[in-house]
Parts: structure tokens; C-alpha cells; sequence
């Protein structure tokens, strides 16, 4: 299984993170050691004093697929969740300002915490993120810079992609803090799917 990731694919991110407006899709990998399954805790590493929690929208492929086309790209989906990509930033800005690649700060064991996966159907999908019991962030698909169908197609071009895959769709506006004792909760369309408790 390949964990595929996309940045930038929220303007209001991208707003937030003082960032330009990507003008085709932005994507990295994680590390097969990242998965961190549902009803998991996550354990802050000791390599980092400031972990942030990215709530997304996670779609899961269930199919072989290579070049595929947009009209074709949505057919490929089987599911989907709600995932949390654990991000070192203090070790992420390090990278940037070195011009080094992320992997310390994004790919790190159980940095990709995925919710309970639902049947796929085409429709607007609704994510909320809940730090104990307060959101911290919401979004939807049709707010993303790049559709599903554009993502796929994409990372498609470069990379081909097995049943199984996923794919972390991007992140909204209100990343933030995690510290030990917090729980954090991802819902898609007020369905509860994620739980997370921060040792």
C-alpha cells in the first residue's frame, strides 16, 4: 500500500501557510511504518517539540491504474475516510529553509493516522475535525483546488497506482498544536470515523 499525500489543495491553507497557489498538484509519499489505523493512539516522538495534526479527506483506490484519464479517474475510488497527516513542523521549516525533502517531518512512524473507510459515491463530501470536543477544522470537496478526479489523473502520470492505495486529499485552514492528552475526532458527513488519543 502506497500513502500518497497532497499539499496545498485548500486556498485557505495555502492563505494560512503563506504559500503560493500550487498550479498543478502537489504531492509526497509517506512511508508504509506511517499508518497509524483506526483506534490507535499516536505517540508524540522525541525528536520534535511542536507535531501538528492536518485533518483530510482520505480516498482509497481499488484498482490498478496508470495514465488515467479524468473522465475515467472517479471510477477508481472504493472508499473513503477521513485520515490526520502528522507533521513535524519545527523539522519541516528546518527542511525548507536547508532546501531539503520532507521525509523527517512528514513520513516519520504512525505520522498517518486513517479513520474507518465508507463506500465511495459521487457526491459532495462534508469533513469535520474535533480537538477535545472543539473543531479546529471543516471542509468539503468541493472545496478543493484539485477534484479527486484531477488527483488521481495526476499522480497517475508519474506513479501507478494499486487497489489499496490512498490518497490524503490536502488539508483546510486550522492546522494546529497536538500535546499529549489531547483526542482528536475526524467525521466525514457526521459519520464518526477517526479517533485519536495523543500519548
Amino acid at each position: 500500500m502506497k500513502i500518497i499525500c497532497i499539499g496545498r489543495n485548500y486556498l485557505d491553507h495555502v492563505r494560512e501557510m503563506e504559500n503560493e497557489v500550487p498550479r498543478y498538484p502537489v504531492f509526497f509519499m509517506k512511508s508504509s511504518n506511517a499508518l497509524l489505523p483506526e483506534g490507535k493512539d499516536f505517540n508524540l516522538p522525541d525528536f520534535s517539540h511542536e507535531i501538528h495534526y492536518e485533518g483530510e479527506l482520505v480516498i482509497r483506490l481499488g484498482k490498478r491504474g496508470k495514465n488515467i484519464s479524468l473522465t475515467e479517474a472517479e471510477k477508481n475510488i472504493d472508499a473513503i475516510t477521513v485520515g490526520i497527516d502528522f507533521t513535524a513542523r519545527d523539522l519541516q521549516r528546518q527542511c525548507i529553509e536547508l532546501g531539503e525533502p520532507w521525509e523527517i517531518a512528514k513520513s516519520f512512524d504512525h505520522s498517518a493516522a486513517i479513520g474507518s473507510f465508507i463506500p465511495y459515491t459521487p457526491q459532495p463530501y462534508h469533513f469535520v475535525l474535533y480537538k477535545n470536543e472543539k473543531m479546529v477544522q471543516q471542509s468539503s470537496s468541493a472545496q478543493l483546488i484539485f477534484s479527486f478526479s484531477e488527483l488521481i489523473s495526476y499522480v497517475s502520470t508519474y506513479i501507478t497506482l494499486e487497489a489499496g492505495d490512498v490518497i490524503f486529499t490536502g488539508t483546510p485552514a486550522g492546522v494546529g498544536l497536538v500535546q499529549s492528552g489531547d483526542i482528536l475526532k475526524g467525521y466525514v458527513n457526521d459519520m464518526l470515523l477517526l479517533t485519536v488519543r495523543v500519548k
